[in-house]
């Protein structure tokens, strides 16, 4: 069964005005375009053509036997011109425990001071559809980061201090905590002034990243928090994945974004919104280490980005005129169309789509994707 579906864009202030408007063919809106959601997810779920949300028809009964009445994931289209917040996941158990814990402390599930708003975990990997996708992903190595501080000279000294010692966690975990403290925040203006002043070939992106980061987000404890992270450049096609723990923050670009269907974020700064220190250390996970890029699996027409989660899994589908790609499922789908003009038929039925256009795809064991054009077919883990 092939049910269409449609959603507005989210406003969030650091989407960009046109990356969207110009994936989907049509002029700008003139205000921030973030994120597309298709799914169930009830803080902003996509609709049916009859105007029900995906949820309620899901709840309703229409749907094949079998499809459950909630989804498993989330997918996304985002466009950022400016940072997101620096944020962290946590892992099932922390979840549900930190949703109870809520819950018996009587927070209300929509106060902005909430931390855990369900009791689910939030993976989350992002493929790059624009040609550059900048993003903050994880802590940098130390050594790494050490040379990179050295380059900033004196006005860095109070961040400097704090990165010595042997365990390296340990420094970080320490240095974070110093971050998002009154303390750091006062020694933010030399630390702006020496990452302005500051010329290194070896950093020349991450600087790069930092001075606008610093011209956006003034004041904000997060820079330096930003500072410790690595910088992840993707081209078109690769992606990068966040699980539990793992801080991030994506910085520009377009991309397609699949997650566990889940609305708990622990803050890491840059951002007006709430940030909890202190449960921010509980669940962040300050092993130093490269990117978690993801390297898909496939060959011709299918390629598979697999991080081995039970919630989702991706799928790239790219066909030419002419060649049609059958693509097996496991459990219910939805194909989004990224580029080009494209049919999904399954079950007899068949539904055109152009770049920006969704379907779901349930009650089905295999669907064809047919014509020119580029589909990303999410559906639950393998």
């Amino acid at each position: 069964m092939l049910v269409p579906l449609t959603n507005t864009p989210r406003d969030y202030a650091w989407g960009s005005t046109t990356l969207i408007a110009e994936l989907e063919g049509r002029s700008p809106s003139g205000a921030p375009e973030a994120e597309v959601w298709f799914g169930d997810h009830p803080g902003h779920p996509a609709r049916v053509p009859d105007g029900r949300t995906l949820g309620e028809w899901l709840a309703s009964g229409d749907a094949p036997e079998g499809t459950p009445e909630r989804l498993p994931y989330l997918l996304k289209i985002l466009a950022a011109s400016s940072s997101l917040s620096i944020q962290a996941h946590p892992s099932k158990e922390q979840a549900e425990a930190g949703f109870a814990r809520e819950d018996a402390d009587g927070v209300a599930r929509d106060a902005g001071s909430r931390n855990y708003r369900d009791d689910n975990h939030k993976p989350e990997i992002i493929v790059a559809i624009s040609d550059r996708f900048r993003a903050l992903v994880g802590l940098r190595p130390l050594d790494q980061t050490r040379r990179l501080v050295a380059t900033l000279g004196a006005g860095a000294d109070p961040l400097r201090s704090r990165l010595t010692g042997e365990q390296d966690a340990e420094v970080l975990r320490a240095a974070l905590r110093w971050a998002l403290s009154e303390e750091a925040r006062a020694s933010l203006p030399d630390l702006v002034g020496a990452i302005r002043r500051a010329n290194s070939e070896e950093f020349r992106q991450e600087l790069d990243v930092l001075r606008r980061i610093a011209d956006e987000f003034p004041g904000d404890g997060g820079l330096i928090v930003a500072l410790l992270m690595n910088l992840v450049v993707l081209q078109r096609g690769e992606a990068v994945f966040a699980p539990a723990g793992v801080l991030h923050a994506y910085q520009d670009g377009l991309g397609v974004e699949l997650m566990a269907a889940s609305d708990n974020v622990l803050r890491g700064g840059l951002t007006p919104k709430h940030v909890d220190v202190e449960e921010l250390m509980r669940v962040v996970d300050t092993t130093a280490g490269a990117v978690p890029l993801v390297e898909p699996h496939g060959a011709g027409e299918l390629v598979r980005y697999d991080v081995g989660v039970p919630d989702f899994s991706l799928l790239r589908v790219d066909v030419n005129s002419g060649t049609t790609a059958p693509v097996g499922l496991i459990g219910p789908a939805i194909a989004l169309c990224v580029a080009g003009d494209v049919s999904v038929a399954a079950s007899g039925m068949e539904l055109k789509l152009s770049a920006g256009q969704a379907v779901f795809v349930t009650g089905d064991p295999e669907v064809s994707i047919s014509g020119t054009g580029e589909v990303f077919v999410a559906e639950p883990g393998r």
